[in-house]
């Protein structure tokens, strides 16, 4: 995976036993950049840092490590999260203010600054045209695997590429964010078309994303620009090319999006939610999210239990407009609830052969409009509660 214009490293710094934690992604010259954060109200001094340096628009790196948040640190976190920033930016004859910092991991640690500080040194020297999968595997923590996605499109005659690495698997339902994200692209944009395109982008995908309702204190989506491609510059939506560039975001925006709900901690299955027939968009949200979030739900599909009654009673919860007598629920493309009544048994059999997959849909109507919405999830097994209950011992 190959945006020119930009390399990339991941190392071992140290913060880990044995894993690379330490990711470094460069632009060859000043990009322009966008950002998308967290809104909770306990954040780390990486987001506070980034959304100072972001009001310029521009940027030459993000340097990011895994396995610590630097949450919850007070003056320390922030001083550490600015000498993070001047190390990558002496090793790359850059300004300070030109590097994003992101962290993950534990919340309440000190950062190692001397290791991080040799894994800054080492990342620069290593960095490559090729280096965005080892990137995309030193900001892991539970995940099970490394997130990439590209797409390649044409503006103006020139092939522009767009590429992205994620990380999350638990902690997840992001607002305007998702746990780690950095999309890439050789496109040559301004810093105000980038900041319309991301929005729009997370709109579509991670925010369309939960696994455990938890929304991070870390929540980082970035997006460079570097212009190696050339291009006309994408200044709006009249832009030559700019609804396919947009088109391009979303599609590696979506692609992330799901492979985080795929990998989800302890998940057996990516599960799309669909609620149709709502009255306002807003209602079918609400009851997209109720479904998406509930326990009785996400336990009754990882063992394969066909049990529309959590789906409706869930939903019934949601206070949305509903008409019983015009609703339906599907599992699985099949109709187990139409009606006001039960399809019968076969159809409950039918659903839970195909509630096997790995992949598999909760479809419902609510009979009361034309509002839609649509959320990617996962199952709750048995795995995510060990591997939250044994989190930080």
């Amino acid at each position: 995976m190959r945006v020119p214009g930009f390399r990339a490293a991941g190392v071992h710094c140290g913060i880990k036993e044995a894993e690379p934690d330490l990711a470094l992604i460069v632009s060859d010259g000043p990009a322009a950049a966008a950002g998308l954060f967290t809104r909770s109200s306990v954040v780390g001094a990486p987001v506070e840092l980034c959304r100072a340096h972001l009001r310029t628009g521009r940027a030459r790196a993000v340097v990011a490590n895994s396995g610590i948040s630097n949450v919850a640190m007070g003056a320390r976190g922030r001083r550490d999260a600015a000498e993070m920033a001047r190390c990558a930016a002496a090793a790359l004859d850059a300004h300070p203010t030109e590097i994003l910092v992101a962290s993950t991991g534990v919340i309440g640690e000190p950062l190692p600054m001397a290791r991080v500080r040799r894994g800054i040194r080492a990342a620069a020297a290593a960095a490559n045209e090729r280096g965005l999968a080892q990137a995309a595997e030193a900001i892991r923590t539970t995940d099970t695997f490394a997130k990439t996605a590209v797409s390649a499109l044409r503006i103006g005659g020139r092939t522009v590429t767009v590429a992205g690495v994620a990380k999350g698997s638990g902690m997840i339902e992001p607002n305007l964010a998702t746990m780690l994200a950095f999309l890439v692209t050789d496109a040559s944009a301004s810093p105000g078309f980038l900041r319309r395109v991301l929005r729009a982008a997370a709109d579509a995908s991670f925010n369309r994303l939960t696994v455990d309702g938890e929304t991070s204190t870390s929540d980082t989506l970035l997006l460079l620009a570097g212009g190696a491609a050339g291009n006309p510059v994408l200044r709006g939506p009249a832009s030559p090319g700019a609804r396919r560039f947009a088109a391009a975001v979303a599609e590696v925006s979506v692609a992330l999006a799901r492979d985080l709900a795929r990998d989800g901690e302890g998940a057996t299955k990516l599960v799309t939610v669909r609620v149709e027939g709502a009255r306002t968009r807003a209602e079918a949200e609400r009851a997209a999210r109720r479904v998406a979030n509930s326990l009785l739900v996400k336990t009754a599909l990882f063992g394969g239990d066909a049990n529309w009654g959590r789906v409706l009673q869930t939903v019934g919860a949601a206070n949305v407009a509903l008409r019983l007598d015009r609703s339906e629920v599907k599992l699985c493309g099949v109709v187990v609830f139409r009606r006001g009544a039960a399809t019968g048994p076969a159809a409950r059999r039918r659903a839970a052969a195909k509630l096997r997959a790995a992949e598999v849909e909760v479809a419902v109507r609510l009979g009361a409009g034309r509002a839609s919405a649509r959320l990617w999830t996962c199952d709750l097994s048995t795995e995510y509660v060990r591997i939250n209950a044994e989190y930080t011992t």
